[in-house]
């Protein structure tokens, strides 16, 4: 009998042990995946910080690097430059990246960095208790806005993607969803590319992935589900972003 489907060879043989219906191991699963097909297991490097994203050194079967909360692009910036021929890839949530780490993606962004992001964004502070997160939606009830999200005292959502899209610097920016069959295959498809880029020294590349976080929003799986796709997709739209080697 044909054997079609395992475990990625990137990916140790252990259980998950994210909450029911998170978004993470489908994540690394599709990372893990693309490892192996790109075959590149033996060069490549992750760096993952603080918050739910500091748990894929327990999942991923590569090199590993933990680094201090929002610090990935710095680091990942630091290793590049040092092992030019390695794949570099960092994995960051919304609360990390975007808030305590915007120094660091928006400058590596700019400067063009070689290297690879993968951006979970589940709008809320995930490991910690589900605070409000830069990603967060307006009206999003949250542990900070137990009355939702009031762009007046805390500002509006911002867009991580879009933002990024504006730096000369950048190479390849998508975002993807990891809601169902149709979109994970699309995010694959885009984390493919992305490393792809890395390399064929084409520049910096980003792929954020819209991840549901049943725990920290109060419901069940197939609840986030339905509200991710109600509510996320319309503020953050599926797509590629940029390519600025599309018609090159």
């Amino acid at each position: 009998m044909k054997k079609i489907f395992s475990k990625p060879q990137s990916l140790k043989n252990v259980a998950f042990k994210y909450c029911p219906g998170c978004g993470h191991s489908i994540a690394h699963r599709l990372i893990g995946e693309v490892i192996d097909e790109l075959q590149i297991r033996e060069i490549t490097i992750g760096i993952a910080p603080v918050g739910c994203a500091v748990f894929a050194y327990n999942y991923f079967d590569i090199d590993m690097l933990e680094i201090p909360h929002g610090r990935p692009p710095a680091a990942a910036t630091g290793m590049k430059r040092v092992y030019p021929d390695k794949v570099i890839f960092a994995y960051q949530g919304d609360g990390d990246l975007a808030a305590i780490g915007t120094a660091e993606i928006i400058h590596a962004a700019n400067r063009g960095e070689n290297i690879t992001i993968f951006f979970i964004n589940n709008a809320n502070y995930g490991m910690t208790g589900g605070q409000m997160a830069p990603t967060t939606l307006k009206g999003q009830r949250t542990t900070t806005t137990p009355l939702g999200r009031d762009p007046k005292v805390a500002g509006y959502p911002i867009h991580v993607s879009e933002l990024l899209s504006h730096f000369e610097g950048t190479a390849f920016i998508a975002r993807g969803s990891l809601d169902s069959y149709k979109n994970i295959v699309i995010t694959k498809k885009y984390i493919k590319k992305a490393l792809q880029y890395q390399i064929d020294n084409k520049g910096f590349s980003f792929v954020e992935m819209l991840c549901p976080c049943p725990t920290d929003w109060g419901m069940s799986p197939e609840e986030a589900l339905k509200w991710l796709r109600e509510n996320m997709m319309s503020e953050f739209k599926l797509g590629e972003i940029k390519d600025k080697w599309s018609n090159v």
